[in-house]
């Protein structure tokens, strides 16, 4: 698994995670060094928007987020078409696997990943994040069902 973050005016590194995401790890390895620098850069009006996953919703996490005075964003459950992030990560594993032959080990992965991460234009990134509007408009017209997103 890999971590990214994405805003209209910058993207995080890529941050491969070993073995299973726990709260604790998720606030040390990447709350901390990743998107706190990165919320602090955008400025005061900076929102953090991630899933639900049990490792972003942990108590440590919570309070940490509290703390740092990071500004979060309610996210409902099961709702990936809305998620900028989520289309950022299908169009990064498509190109990988357009561009490369089957990997011939996780480090050989992770380097093509890397690579379509830092090569992703900054258009593609402000289109995915403006389109929220008409994601949410979707979403709501079609009662939470899927979208054309």
């Amino acid at each position: 698994m890999v971590w990214g973050g994405i805003s209209t005016r910058l993207r995080t590194p890529l941050y491969p995670v070993v073995g299973n995401l726990t709260g604790v790890r998720y606030q040390n390895e990447i709350l901390q060094p990743l998107v706190v620098p990165a919320l602090q850069a955008i400025g005061p009006r900076a929102i953090l928007q991630d899933d639900n996953a049990p490792s972003h919703r942990s108590a440590a996490v919570n309070t940490f987020i509290q703390q740092a005075r990071v500004n979060g964003m309610l996210w409902p459950a099961n709702s990936p078409d809305l998620n900028p992030i989520e289309h950022m990560w299908d169009e990064r594993c498509r190109r990988v696997q357009q561009h490369h032959p089957p990997p011939a080990n996780l480090g050989q992965l992770l380097q093509w990943l890397q690579q379509e991460w830092n090569g992703v234009p900054r258009a593609f990134i402000y289109n995915l994040i403006h389109s929220m509007h008409q994601r949410c408009v979707e979403c709501l017209a079609h009662n939470g069902g899927h979208t054309r997103y």
